[in-house]
């Protein structure tokens, strides 16, 4: 009997059309009627469909002339690449889409090369071919020599307007291979995803691999060792949709009651509890960690357990959002965040001001370094803070990341400054295609680059150098010697910690003249006279000084002996003298905000 299952999803670089492409599917299969449908209809979150990308992965199984087409619409962004990567584990094809108007960028290389690591089959499709300014011609050559095949093969359509959409899910029947059906083995799942519901408890996102799975049947994760429930089974249309069991090859999703999603971690492997002692992992499992910290505070001080509150429900819905309590002199009580990356970061905070109405303060990220102690003991610090005295340190490690920028040719020497000046390392370079000689070539410039230097502005410094055509992916690469040293921030001979920062030796005397010149420019005149000092190891490398505010005290005297007015500057100068050894300098928020951004 021929094999019916098809599982696929789509792959892209944000923008590029994935989402519309799966609301022309759902329409032509008639998944979701047309009274129902509506614009990014696998997007859940609002956020979603205002930014038009997508950020949590949706699956979908649709039903086509007697196939079943299990769909996955992935995120785009590079930030959620181990989410992808767990999505094309769970599938055997993936359809490649490119825009027309934008070619080949970034993520598209990315994604392309998650789906070569799974070995599978790809369909290369051309989108937004009705558009004025496309370039189909030229894009159509470019995908064609990426993944080796030939033009002809390339599939051009309209997701908007759903021209040629049709053959892309014939393609899908006929390309993909039909999944592997092994149901007499002990029944194991891929957790490729997981998402909190509030009557349900955590949903687990499966593709069964081998056997069956029923309600109410007992269940182990086997990475946590967690023993759950199968409260629920069902698939997904695209809502929940009950189902008795789901067996090797389906795509679907297991109610367990679970109250912390963290117990459910994509790429865990599910199995039956009673055959705990006989099933293996699923291979490609690890724990995502966290590579950006952030500070988060309230700007009202009231709001500190409604922001707790948020933070565990969010954390909820998002495994891979990680917090502790801190505090700060100028802002008070907050949390320390870890997040995958800066449109993670993006994400949480504009949820929190949404989802849960909160005003928030956010200080600028950094990075966690690895600290080597001589009595041989390894530390993270994740903050000026933690750092610990220069005398006590072996070595310290920052993270690099291994960078890819996909940028027209004219751009190569602009980019190729800025990740100098970024301290990056040039590492090679690759054209598109030789072929291409008639149209302008994009190249990829493959590069080294600190993760501090990444989180600051490389982004933005990346879009002005090169008019906004390049695009940029990024992965973890390893930790590598820095020498770093902790710039402190004395005002009025007290020190301020939570202004304190990290920079790298060379350039540590620069970092600590920004930060006295921010305050100077920012902070209000005193009775009495102000000193700012940055300090590194008890050394000032930086000093300004805001003049007192002065009361003209002899302006009532019309005449007399000079002495008269010495005596009353004199008593004016001992009295701010008095001032200045008793008065504190208080930082309001807002400047403490602007000089932790600079």
């Amino acid at each position: 009997m021929e094999n019916k299952i098809r599982n696929f999803c789509i792959i892209a670089h944000i923008d590029h059309g994935k989402s519309t492409l799966a609301d022309r599917m759902l329409e032509i299969t008639q998944t979701v009627s047309k009274r129902d449908m509506k614009n990014q209809m696998l997007d859940q979150m609002d956020l979603e469909r205002e930014r038009g990308i997508t950020i949590k992965l949706q699956p979908a199984t649709m039903k086509w002339k007697g196939y079943i087409l299990n769909l996955i619409d992935t995120p785009g962004h590079v930030d959620f690449s181990y989410e992808v990567s767990r999505s094309l584990a769970a599938v055997e094809g993936a359809v490649l889409l490119v825009d027309a108007t934008q070619g080949i960028q970034a993520q598209t290389l990315s994604n392309l090369y998650l789906a070569m690591e799974q070995n599978l089959t790809l369909i290369p499709v051309i989108n937004k071919i009705d558009l004025f300014n496309a370039q189909t011609e030229k894009v159509v050559a470019e995908l064609a020599e990426l993944i080796g095949c030939e033009p002809e093969s390339v599939i051009q359509i309209s997701a908007k307007t759903g021209k040629n959409v049709e053959a892309v899910l014939e393609a899908v029947i006929e390309k993909v291979p039909p999944a592997k059906i092994e149901i007499e083995k002990p029944a194991r799942a891929l957790i490729f995803d997981s998402k909190f519901d509030e009557y349900k408890g955590v949903l687990a996102y499966i593709r069964v691999v081998e056997g069956e799975f029923k309600s109410n049947s007992r269940l182990i994760m086997l990475a946590t060792g967690k023993e759950v429930e199968a409260i629920e089974i069902g698939i997904f249309h695209p809502e929940l949709v009950k189902r008795d069991s789901l067996s090797s090859g389906e795509i679907g999703y297991i109610a367990t009651g679970l109250k912390d999603v963290s117990f459910c971690r994509v790429g865990d492997t599910i199995a039956l509890a009673k055959d705990k002692l006989v099933v293996e992992h699923l291979a490609g499992y690890k724990e995502v960690k966290p590579m950006v910290f952030a500070g988060i505070y309230c700007k009202e001080g009231s709001d500190f357990g409604k922001l707790k509150e948020a933070l565990d429900k969010l954390s909820l819905t998002d495994a891979s959002l990680v917090f502790q309590q801190e505090s700060s002199v100028a802002l008070g009580p907050g949390f320390r965040c870890g997040f995958l990356g800066l449109l993670h970061l993006d994400i949480v905070q504009e949820r929190l001001r949404r989802e849960y109405n909160l005003d928030l303060i956010i200080t600028s990220p950094t990075v966690a370094y690895n600290i080597y102690k001589r009595n041989g003991e390894m530390i993270v610090i994740h903050s000026p803070q933690e750092l610990i005295k220069r005398e006590e340190i072996e070595s310290t490690k920052e993270p690099w990341m291994r960078v890819e920028i996909v940028t027209p040719e004219e751009y190569i020497g602009s980019i190729m400054k800025l990740i100098q000046d970024k301290r990056g390392q040039y590492k090679d370079m690759v054209y598109f295609s030789q072929k291409l000689s008639t149209f302008a070539k994009n190249v990829i410039i493959n590069a080294e680059i600190p993760l501090t230097s990444l989180v600051s502005d490389f982004y933005d410094a990346l879009k002005g150098v090169s008019s906004g055509f390049a695009s940029m992916n990024y992965e973890f690469l390893e930790y590598r010697q820095a020498e770093i040293r902790k710039v402190d921030i004395l005002v009025a001979g007290d020190l301020f910690e939570s202004l304190s920062a990290i920079a790298y030796e060379d350039n540590a005397t620069s970092v600590g003249r920004k930060i006295i010149e921010a305050l100077k420019n920012n902070l209000s005149r005193q009775m009495f006279e102000i000193k700012l000092q940055a300090t590194i190891g008890g050394k000032i490398i930086a000093s300004e000084r805001i003049p007192a505010m002065r009361k003209d005290v002899i302006a009532k005297l019309y005449g007399g002996d000079v002495t008269r007015k010495r005596k009353l500057l004199e008593k004016q100068k001992k009295g701010k003298k008095k001032m200045q050894s008793q008065g504190n300098v208080d930082i309001p928020a807002d400047v403490y905000l602007k000089i932790l951004k600079k």
